[in-house]
């Protein structure tokens, strides 16, 4: 038995790739590691009960020699009654329209066809050939890049896609047994010389490093292998703890994620990384490609900041803003400030723009409430006025000296800044701070004799579809 076949046996039996009666969709590009994952698929295929279809791309990128390869799976499938589906994309006219660079294109559209095939037969397991080399080279690829995360694991063994799963039973082996594999059957698969190409990154790390380490130790492939395994399995397990504590401190919906700045700062620094990741990934829709680790530092360091607040912008619009004990990740427009201002008279009321109501009456009072001021009537100067904030304000304070700033009662009280904009201060027709609801009450309101009317201002939620509250 040949080394490729007893270590593709004992991988596939290890990880369970393979089950009786599988209906499997192979990629086949005609090379080496395509064509002996093929030919090994079908001389196993009574042990496995297997059925299989192959499917092969041709990107149109070498003229007659890549239509040469199509012609040649399509032939060697034919002789080895596999039913192939094939197809011409011209890669060139897409890069140049989707500005986007060759290997990106190519894979893309390669796996788009790879997912319409799967769903059309329904297979449910897509077979490709990577193999061990290029697990080497997607790993230090990797984390020369900067990768974080799985991202340092490589290439998985599988991976959900389309209906099914993508399964890469090669994995475990060496170009070099790949190779021996197609020349004791005779294979003669078809050969890339772009594989040459030293302008391409792969094929740099392919041709200078690679060389170095296996000279260095001929297992290297063995102990990536096992390292790209364990780091997945750790990952999987920290994801997991991420999860458990992100979901007791996050508010999610589809564009915006709000999270508790002093739950998140109580993880340790390992799952801080991975929390932050795991609310990329969800609003971003798993496109992490458009962040790196800056991103995540930046966020970071926000979060871990003692001032009260803070702003970064991240690519695509996402906003990430800190507010107090809150950080808000959110890919919605920031609210337009506006003012405004509205006269309020004796038995009337007014809805304003945070969705709260102002009813001003006149009564006696028994029972003191919270949401309420009281006025006499000889001091009050009607009609109120309930407006926005403005640059300045101050306010004489019940139970203190002198005045303070809006600003700084705002600050104090740590309101956040979007909610500032539509609090409402209340003045008298002079322009007397008299109150800034829920926060504090002048010096100018007093308790009322039940015995004596005075003027009541009312602060509630609306109860109509007028308008909703949000303080």
């Amino acid at each position: 038995m040949l080394v490729f076949e007893k270590k593709i046996a004992d991988f596939i039996k290890k990880n369970n790739l393979l089950n009786h009666g599988d209906s499997v969709l192979v990629g086949v590009s005609g090379g080496p590691d395509s064509i002996a994952l093929l030919h090994y698929l079908h001389q196993k295929k009574t042990k496995y009960h297997l059925s299989i279809m192959v499917a092969h791309v041709d990107h149109m990128l070498r003229g007659n020699e890549s239509y040469n390869d199509l012609k040649f799976v399509q032939n060697l499938c034919e002789q080895w009654d596999i039913f192939c589906e094939s197809v011409q994309i011209n890669i060139q006219e897409k890069m140049i329209h989707e500005q986007k660079g060759f290997e990106e294109t190519a894979r893309i559209y390669r796996y788009q066809f790879f997912a319409e095939m799967m769903e059309r037969y329904d297979h449910h397991k897509l077979l490709l050939g990577h193999h061990g080399d290029d697990q080497i080279e997607t790993i230090l690829m990797r984390l020369t890049r900067g990768s974080t995360g799985k991202g340092r694991a490589g290439i998985p063994i599988t991976r959900p896609f389309a209906n099914g799963e993508i399964v890469r039973p090669l994995l475990c082996l060496t170009k070099k047994e790949i190779e021996e594999y197609c020349n004791f059957y005779d294979l003669h698969p078809r050969i890339d010389p772009s594989n040459h190409d030293q302008d391409y990154t792969r094929n740099r790390y392919r041709l200078k490093v690679l060389p170095f380490l296996k000279r260095e130790n001929p297992h290297v492939q063995e102990h990536f292998q096992r390292f790209s395994e364990e780091i997945t399995e750790d990952e999987d397990y920290l994801q997991e703890l991420t999860l458990l504590k992100m979901n007791k401190l996050w508010n999610k919906n589809e564009n915006e994620i709000t999270i508790e700045i002093p739950l998140f700062n109580a993880m340790p620094l390992p799952l801080q990384r991975r929390g932050i990741q795991l609310i990329l990934n969800y609003l971003y829709k798993e496109n992490l490609s458009i962040t790196t680790t800056h991103h995540t530092d930046a966020i970071r360091d926000l979060l871990a900041d003692q001032k009260p607040s803070g702003q970064l912008d991240l690519p695509l619009g996402l906003k990430v803003r800190r507010s107090y004990q809150r950080c808000i990740f959110s890919f919605k427009r920031e609210k337009q400030t506006h003012t405004y201002e509205v006269e309020l008279f004796k038995d009337k009321e007014e809805s304003l723009p945070n969705g709260y109501l102002m009813k001003l009456t006149e009564g006696k009072v028994y029972e003191l409430q919270d949401d309420e001021i009281y006025l006499q009537l000889d001091e009050a100067q009607l009609p109120l006025i309930i407006r926005s904030k403005r640059i300045g304000d101050r306010m004489r304070v019940k139970g203190l000296n002198g005045t303070k700033k809006v600003k700084d009662i705002f600050i104090d009280e740590k309101i956040p800044k979007d909610k500032r904009e539509d609090w409402p201060i209340v003045t008298d027709n002079e322009g007397k701070i008299l109150w800034i609801p829920h926060l504090k009450k002048s010096s100018f309101c007093f308790l009322p004799n039940p015995e004596q009317s005075c003027y009541i201002l009312q602060y509630s939620k609306q109860t109509t579809p007028r308008g909703q509250a949000f303080q």
